[in-house]
């Protein structure tokens, strides 16, 4: 089953229209991601705690690394660039952190605020190799501006 993105974004945006918590957007967001595509085996955001630093926010999925320093790991490659990371063999990564030795690839996504505050990075891990690609990127990153950053 691959995503149908334009009804995630229309189930997403029925589902927190008029939220404002960061967290509550977050867990609602990784539910239905998660359960859109069996591509996706962790799916997960990681939160600004501090400078330079991620922690595990909502996720589903087996357990997560707990904290993320910008300097390591795809993830910390995302918040620390501000660029989506699209990663088709996490062994060919450098600096890659096997949280799951099952992941094969990894999708990471920064997702802001309408300040344009750094809020956290989307993770999506796969246990199949190359599972994502740029269309995927691309309705992701779109999908968390309209939900975090929206224009009103």
């Amino acid at each position: 089953m691959q995503i149908d993105y334009d009804n995630l974004a229309r189930t997403l945006r029925a589902l927190t229209q008029g939220e404002t918590d960061t967290v509550a957007l977050m867990a609602t967001v990784v539910c239905e991601l998660h359960h859109a595509d069996d591509r996706f085996d962790w799916t997960g955001f990681y939160r600004v705690v501090g400078p330079e630093l991620l922690k595990i926010g909502p996720y589903q999925g087996g357990h997560g690394c707990l904290v993320i320093p910008f300097s390591r790991g795809v993830c910390g490659a995302a918040a620390r660039t501000g660029q989506v990371q699209l990663v088709d063999d996490v062994e060919a990564f450098a600096g890659h952190i096997a949280c799951a030795s099952s992941t094969r690839s990894e999708l990471v996504l920064p997702v802001w605020n309408r300040q344009g505050r750094l809020l956290g990075v989307l993770d999506i891990d796969s246990d199949q190799p190359a599972a994502f690609s740029k269309v995927d990127a691309d309705a992701l990153s779109a999908l968390m501006s309209d939900i975090f950053a929206p224009v009103r």
